[in-house]
């Protein structure tokens, strides 16, 4: 099982500072994430400060950009990091792509096909001159008379998809390389959920494999000898995502509809979606993440062990300060050593 690592800083330079760390540490992939910044720059700025560890979007939104822009910055990320690159794309929620970025959404499911599909042939034919004339419901591409006239490092660029509900899920099982979670799984959800779900989506594409696809499972952590200490630090990311109505049946099934309908009541108050921490319950927390001392929290990342392929650590972030989140961030790298010894 790889330990991958998700790197944050208050700057770009402290961010990059971290990627360089985890990867000394031994972390295989580093991701950057599309929220506060931007997932490819960030990309493209730890593609040039470290030397050996993958680079991968988790997630870049698929759908706000066009799909031969986010072909062409993926090209141009894979040559900068010398064929590291890994193009992780999401959907988003309908809110966040129709209201903060003026983008259709429509059915997520057929868009983020025909996104991909677009992707693949644009790299498959942009330095030949040919034609491309792709239909679609969401996302038709019809250009004539271009070609690239630089080199393509590689026209197979992993595509990984995060996922969550079925029908998105059996998606990234036909048609991903990866997929990757929400931020919050549970090893008991990608069990009994998500991973029947991939098996169904790969068994709709001839001749793939389980180990044809890279399951990454996402995991905040925060590490403190005060367990007390380590759940406050990432109550406001489970109540930053406990306020989205659309994660309703992943809080059901893990017995927290209660705890999710006061988070979502507080938001409606008018609480920021950043500031929710105070509604969450220890019982969200311990569910949901990776909390208390080191050793807890290596033995919970151990669970994954036989059902993900890959676990992408993060640090806490939401609610608190920069120092808080700096510090969880230095423990989580300096436990990955650890842990990859464990798992050896």
């Amino acid at each position: 099982m790889r330990i991958t690592y998700q790197p944050w800083g208050e700057t770009l330079a402290e961010l990059v500072d971290a990627g360089r760390r985890a990867e000394e540490a031994g972390a295989e992939v580093l991701w950057t994430s599309e929220l506060h910044r931007s997932a490819t720059v960030v990309a493209a700025a730890l593609a040039q400060g470290t030397s050996r560890a993958r680079i991968g979007t988790a997630i870049a939104l698929a759908f706000v950009r066009s799909p031969m822009i986010t072909a062409l910055e993926a090209l141009d990320l894979d040559e900068l990091s010398g064929g590291r690159f890994v193009l992780g794309l999401g959907s988003g929620v309908q809110r966040l792509n129709e209201l903060w970025h003026n983008v259709s959404f429509g059915k997520p499911v057929p868009h983020l096909r025909e996104t991909v599909r677009n992707i693949r042939h644009f790299w498959q034919t942009c330095t030949s001159g040919a034609e491309i004339a792709l239909d679609g419901d969401y996302e038709p591409m019809h250009i004539r008379g271009y070609q690239r006239p630089f080199p393509v490092r590689r026209v197979d660029i992993p595509i990984y998809l995060a996922a969550m509900g079925p029908q998105m899920t059996r998606l990234a099982g036909a048609i991903g390389d990866g997929w990757i979670s929400h931020e919050l799984c549970s090893p008991t959800y990608l069990a009994e959920r998500v991973l029947p779900e991939l098996a169904a989506g790969i068994a709709r594409t001839p001749g793939k494999t389980r180990s044809d696809v890279d399951v990454v499972v996402s995991a905040c952590c925060s590490i403190d000898d005060d367990p007390r200490v380590a759940r406050r630090r990432v109550a406001g990311l489970v109540g930053f995502y406990a306020s989205v109505r659309t994660y309703a049946d992943f809080f059901d099934f893990h017995g927290l509809a209660q705890e999710q309908q006061r988070v979502i009541e507080a938001f409606r108050s008018g609480r920021g979606a950043d500031h929710l921490a105070d509604t969450v319950s220890d019982a969200m927390v311990d569910a949901l993440t990776m909390t208390g001392d080191r050793d807890r929290v290596v033995e919970r990342i151990k669970a994954y062990r036989g059902l993900a392929d890959s676990v992408k650590l993060s640090p806490p972030t939401h609610g608190l300060s920069a120092e808080d989140t700096r510090l969880a961030q230095d423990q989580i790298i300096a436990m990955i050593a650890d842990v990859k010894e464990d798992l050896a």
